[in-house]
């Protein structure tokens, strides 16, 4: 990874919260939590299960790493999650026949059955957001390709 690189010192106005990238981000993940919060809390889910049942509900009987992979999580903060989704019933969690180290995550019928409730919640949000779909995209697509170039950037 390269080291990002310092901007010259008059590229920075001032270091006040609202005119700073990381807070305009920050402060929005907090405004979009307190949207979801009530939405998934009648599904019983927090906001990373919300995320994990989202990953399966695309692709099912996925390896725990291949989870931690797509949410950015490791196996300290991800396992936690995934016994808990257990518990309630959602998911199964099985060592691969092939390799025991590895753990196979699948949906239960309930996690199944739970993708329909959850069907609603993009466009909550997007009401929520007071945006188009076409927007959200546009923008997601933006910050995709932020959260790539940091990655790469990264120390």
């Amino acid at each position: 990874m390269r080291k990002a690189k310092s901007p010259a010192p008059s590229s920075l106005k001032t270091l006040v919260p609202d005119q700073l990238l990381c807070f305009a981000i920050y402060s929005t993940m907090t405004g979009l939590n307190k949207v979801y919060r009530p939405l998934l809390k009648e599904m019983r889910l927090t906001y990373p299960q919300y995320l994990v049942m989202l990953v399966l509900w695309d692709s099912d009987q996925r390896m725990v790493s291949q989870i931690g992979e797509s949410l950015f999580l490791d196996s300290p903060t991800l396992t936690p999650l995934l016994k808990r989704l257990e518990a309630a019933g959602l998911l199964t969690r099985r060592r691969s026949s092939s390799d025991e180290r590895q753990v196979i995550v699948s949906l239960t019928p309930a996690g199944r059955k739970l993708q329909a409730r959850a069907a609603g919640i993009p466009a909550c949000i997007a009401t929520a957001m007071e945006c188009s779909m076409p927007e959200i995209e546009a923008l997601n697509d933006k910050l995709v390709l932020m959260r790539n170039a940091l990655l790469r950037n990264a120390t």
